[in-house]
């Protein structure tokens, strides 16, 4: 790459020199004005009766302007003059020439050198001042698609905006743009389908001098996440590589602000269904009531039979199950509150674990359960309540998603800083890929509707309060057989 650069600053500042050798700006202006000011300067000196060294000296000073302003030619023209005015007006015996003499050739090549020199160094000089003025040019042009990325507008597609906005703020022929994270080319310009092939390819920075076109790897840190093609441009590698960067931030900042606009919309988006739940079920809790009221006074009104009587407490049964559903909803919401705080003390986990599946109205469901706990259980610290509510869950999860009459295991494991306590049952089997889902609220693992009914609120809220609790929950899915759920709570005096 450097050999490339280097190359091309060569034959840059060669165009220059053989320019200033040839004709330079202005070749008329600069020549008279010198060929002026060496015959006003003879006049003077003759005039003054000025010694040899003194005018040559004089002349040396024109024959460096006019190799600054003029070129070398220039000079060296005005050098010969200068030789000739010198032996003809300064050298004995003056008014005439003597073509012969050592002192004429050492006086021209003296002059000649010097023009030599300083018209390299003024070319030099006007080179890299060419290139200063390139690079503030690229550097406003910089600034230009910058600023106009920014302010880009996250409706049209980023990618043909900073292809566009690049090509036409430098001029290019056509510029190519590889998004590599979404395997997506987005083009401008006249490009051609090699230009196209080599982004995909793309792994280090390079330029191709047969079609001016600068090729260039978007990176992100140390990851390569596209490429790009400048095509129709000698634009120097930090320019390039400058625009490069800009690229592969405007795409990781398209993203970042697609992935922020997703996750507002699904922030309101629950906002509002929790209060939709929210006031559905306060609405609930009136007419169960009165359900529940009026159930009650049903046996008291008259003798009733056998039938009647198991549909009154059927009828209590499944209010009883409503009320308790709407009292959920109503509490999903309160837990997710910063003004809500547990009350925590020490207890036994698997001493809670057997209340909650005491707390099963069927027999039959209590006896599924197997309760495993170590001898030796240290306590952890935390809400009763909550952490019954947590249990509770967790048991009407595993009772509806498991296969009927099978044993439900429940063990406890203690590790260095948490007890962790297992449901393990056999039945539904939750992909690897909704592990991590279903404890979003509102969302059933793929199979779950036609196993039982539900809101996909359970397992949000287990979530809920092992985060409360500085604790964690998680489930694994066991290919034929079932599903593991666990939750994690730190044991006491590891709480933060």
């Amino acid at each position: 790459m450097g050999a490339t650069n280097a190359a091309r600053l060569a034959t840059q500042e060669g165009a220059l020199l053989n320019a200033g050798f040839t004709a330079k700006v202005a070749p008329v202006f600069p020549c008279a004005l010198s060929l002026a000011g060496l015959g006003g300067c003879t006049w003077v000196c003759f005039h003054l009766g000025q010694p040899l060294a003194s005018v040559g000296f004089l002349y040396l000073v024109f024959v460096v302007l006019a190799a600054v302003y003029g070129g070398f030619w220039q000079a060296t023209l005005l050098s010969v003059i200068s030789v000739a005015c010198l032996d003809y007006f300064f050298d004995e015996p003056i008014f005439s020439f003597s073509v012969g003499r050592v002192s004429n050739w050492v006086e021209l090549g003296v002059f000649e050198f010097t023009a030599l020199v300083i018209t390299q160094l003024s070319n030099r000089a006007q080179l890299r001042a060419l290139e200063a003025v390139a690079e503030r040019r690229e550097t406003v042009r910089l600034y230009q698609t910058a600023r106009r990325i920014l302010l880009w507008d996250s409706r049209s597609d980023p990618g043909e905006l900073i292809a566009s906005v690049i090509r036409e703020v430098f001029e290019l022929r056509g510029v190519v743009l590889f998004d590599g994270l979404s395997n997506s080319i987005h083009t401008s310009g006249d490009t051609g389908a090699e230009a196209e092939v080599r982004c995909r390819l793309l792994n280090v920075d390079a330029f191709a001098g047969a079609e001016n076109t600068w090729y260039c790897v978007l990176r992100l840190g140390e990851q390569t996440v596209g490429g790009l093609a400048l095509c129709g441009t000698e634009m120097t590698q930090l320019t390039a590589t400058a625009l490069a960067s800009l690229g592969a931030i405007a795409l990781e900042r398209a993203r970042a602000l697609d992935k922020q606009n997703h996750a507002e919309a699904a922030r309101q988006a629950e906002q509002l269904r929790t209060a939709v739940l929210d006031a559905l079920a306060h609405k609930f809790k009136t007419p169960l009531t009165v359900i529940r009221t009026a159930n009650t006074g049903l046996p008291a009104a008259g003798d009733l039979s056998e039938l009647q009587t198991e549909l009154v407490a059927l009828i209590d049964q499944e209010a009883s199950k409503l009320n308790d559903l709407a009292s959920r909803l109503l509490g999903a919401p309160n837990l997710d509150s910063t003004e809500f705080a547990p009350q925590p003390e020490p207890l036994l986990l698997s001493r809670l674990m057997k209340a909650a599946i005491d707390e099963l109205e069927r027999q039959t469901d209590r006896e599924r359960f197997q309760v495993v706990a170590p001898v030796q259980e240290p306590a952890v610290f935390a809400d009763r309540e909550l952490i019954l509510t947590a249990l509770a869950q967790l048991i009407d999860n595993a009772l509806k998603y498991s296969l009927p009459a099978t044993p439900i295991h429940a063990g406890l494991v203690v590790e260095e800083t948490a007890v962790i306590l297992t449901v393990h049952s056999r039945g539904l089997v939750v992909g690897a890929g909704d592990c991590e889902r279903i404890f979003e609220r509102f969302y059933r693992a793929p199979g779950a509707q036609h196993c039982a009914p539900g809101t996909g609120l359970g397992l949000s809220i287990v979530k809920t309060i092992a985060e409360d609790h500085q604790g964690k929950v998680w489930a694994e899915g066991e290919r034929g057989y079932g599903t593991r759920f666990s939750l994690s709570l730190p044991m006491v005096g590891v709480q933060q």
